[in-house]
């Protein structure tokens, strides 16, 4: 399924693309398999942490779509705007989040760039301080899980901006 990208009106927005392909429609089991994985990732995680890491794991990938979902439904849980702008230059606003939030945050970043090689011993040594055990699995599972979203959503470019929250929950 393609969209031609033809040029836009002066002062008018860009034409929307249409997804690649819409491949839950074509791997439903898939697809469901992915919604039980997520609601298991998730579980004991507060909402507001777990959406800050789907959403600076979607920056970190390139992801609109998870982007758009994921900002929507922090906000539905409560989370500020402000947070979730200021999440992209986190570093140089770390006054904004709680210490435990920033070792999720730093971990969330070492998980999601495997390019630079493993995650550091100081990464994770840092969020075990902030999370027990059964924690730690959780977040390293949640960010996991919206690593595998957000190949899904950058492959088939689905299309951002028509979420609405708890939509997939």
């Amino acid at each position: 399924m393609t969209n031609e990208n033809t040029t836009a009106a002066p002062g008018s927005f860009a034409p929307e693309e249409a997804p690649r392909l819409e491949w839950a429609k074509h791997a439903p089991e898939v697809w469901k398999a992915m919604l039980r994985l997520e609601k298991a990732a998730g579980q004991g995680l507060d909402p507001k942490l777990k959406e800050l890491v789907k959403i600076r794991t979607s920056q970190l990938n390139h992801c609109a779509f998870c982007l758009d979902m994921h900002s929507k439904d922090a906000l539905a849980v409560g989370e500020s705007v402000e947070r979730i702008v200021q999440l992209a230059a986190w570093e140089e606003s770390r006054h904004f989040y709680t210490e435990k939030e920033l070792a999720a945050i730093e971990l969330t970043e070492a998980v999601t760039v495997l390019t630079d090689g493993f995650v550091p011993d100081e990464v994770y040594e840092k969020a075990a301080t902030f999370f027990d055990e059964a924690e730690l699995a959780q977040l390293i599972a949640a960010i996991t899980v919206i690593n595998a979203w957000n190949r899904f959503g950058v492959t088939c470019r689905l299309t951002p901006g028509h979420y609405t929250p708890g939509q997939h929950g």
